[in-house]
């Protein structure tokens, strides 16, 4: 930190209003002082190397170079620099993938100016803080068992409904167990719910996150497999063999 105390923050995000809306927010923080902002991941360590911020407030889904791999990158050549990942996702990709990168914080979008803060000293000081659907998916990955067994593996869901990254059945591009259309693993897992008759707000409450973040995956998916409504996306899901069993 500075002589004077205040953090240094640099706040990096591909959409320039979230910058600016961030920034706003964040100088109106007791003991926060934003030195700049990026909006891919190349731009933010050019920025970490000029500037020297104490954390850096990162998104994920950026081009050039993506959260993840610019906090691995921040963290390899500047370990004495903090990264709080702060993005729409929450699934198990997306933290683990951070939080194996050297992310100290990880919070959703739908945070708080007061949450926020508080994760940033927290990970300028050494500790972690993250968002509670974060914490939850977290404690629900200390609970699973270490080792699935060969049989459980072929399965098309676990206990708990989640999708294994391969899956059963006749896919579009005839190869069998790999996610179709470019379908990531929560965007799957999404349809498959959508597929057994389930709300946003039920689909969220079963895999721990916003409902925000599950209409992102929604609107993701459904421009992938080229749907209009639940009920296509409904067909898709069954013909896929996507609902969980």
């Amino acid at each position: 930190m500075t002589g004077s105390g205040a953090l240094r923050v640099l706040v990096v995000d591909d959409q320039q209003l979230v910058r600016e809306g961030l920034t706003a927010l964040l100088e109106l923080t007791d003991g926060v002082t934003v030195v700049g902002s990026a909006g891919d991941g190349e731009r933010a360590i050019e920025m970490i190397a000029d500037h020297r911020p104490d954390v850096v407030l990162m998104d994920l889904r950026m081009p050039v170079l993506d959260g993840v791999a610019a906090t691995a990158r921040a963290r390899e050549r500047f370990p004495e620099v903090a990264v709080v990942v702060l993005t729409t996702y929450a699934d198990d990709e997306s933290i683990a993938g951070a939080l194996a990168a050297g992310a100290r914080g990880y919070l959703t979008k739908d945070a708080g100016r007061a949450e926020i803060a508080m994760a940033l000293r927290a990970a300028a000081a050494g500790n972690s803080l993250f968002a509670p659907e974060v914490s939850a998916r977290l404690a629900e990955a200390m609970r699973r068992p270490a080792e699935v067994s060969e049989a459980d593996r072929g399965r098309s869901s676990d206990q708990s409904g989640r999708l294994p990254d391969r899956l059963p059945g006749r896919l579009s591009d005839g190869q069998p167990g790999r996610l179709p259309d470019g379908l990531t693993r929560r965007e799957a897992e999404v349809l498959g719910r959508i597929g057994q008759g389930r709300t946003n707000a039920e689909i969220a409450a079963e895999l721990f996150v916003a409902e925000a973040t599950i209409k992102t995956h929604i609107n993701n998916a459904f421009a992938k497999i080229g749907v209009r409504n639940r009920a296509e996306a409904t067909r898709y899901a069954l013909r896929h063999g996507l609902t969980p069993g």
